[in-house]
C-alpha cells in the first residue's frame, strides 16, 4: 500500500537527516489524514490506496499552480522549494500515462460507449476516470477527450 510505503519514506529520511524530503512527507501524511477525517462523514473511496492517490496528486496540483505563480512572481527560491516538494510527492504515485497512452484509451472507450459527439463527452470522461483516475491528469485527458470526439 501506498501509506505504508509513505511511512518508511518518512522512517528513512529521519534515519538520513534529509530534511527537506522529511518536511514535504510530513505534509503529505497530514494531507492524507485531513482526508481521513473527511471520509468519515462522506463516502468512503473503494480503496485505501485511491485516496491516498487522490490526495496525492491534488498536492501536485497545488504546487505545480504555486510554481508557475512564483516563477511569474520573479520568487525561483520558492518556485524551486515547490518543485522540490513536487519531486518528493511524485515519488508515491504511480506512473503516469503519457499522451499516446492516454489517446489510445480514449478511443478505446469512444469505440466501447459508441460516442459520436461532443454530447458524449461527459460519459467518456466519466469512464476514463473510473478506469484510470490514479494513471493520468485528468484535466490534460479532458483536452484529448475533446479532441477525440470532434
Amino acid at each position: 500500500m501506498i501509506r505504508d510505503d509513505i511511512k518508511a519514506a518518512q522512517l528513512t529520511a529521519m534515519k538520513a537527516g534529509d530534511k527537506e524530503s522529511r518536511n514535504a512527507i510530513s505534509l503529505i501524511q497530514a494531507a492524507i489524514k485531513n482526508r481521513d477525517i473527511e471520509a468519515r462523514t462522506g463516502k468512503a473511496p473503494e480503496s485505501d490506496d485511491a485516496l491516498v492517490i487522490e490526495v496525492l496528486q491534488k498536492m501536485v496540483k497545488q504546487r505545480r499552480e504555486s510554481i508557475e505563480m512564483f516563477s511569474n512572481g520573479g520568487r525561483q527560491e520558492l518556485a524551486d522549494a515547490e518543485a522540490a516538494e513536487v519531486a518528493v510527492i511524485e515519488r508515491f504515485l504511480p506512473a503516469q500515462m503519457n499522451e499516446a497512452e492516454t489517446t489510445a484509451a480514449i478511443l478505446k472507450i469512444k469505440d466501447e460507449l459508441g460516442a459520436t459527439g461532443m454530447k458524449d463527452m461527459g460519459r467518456v470522461m466519466a469512464e476514463l476516470k473510473a478506469r484510470h483516475a490514479s494513471e493520468l491528469d485528468m484535466s490534460k485527458a479532458s483536452g484529448l477527450v475533446k479532441a477525440a470526439l470532434s
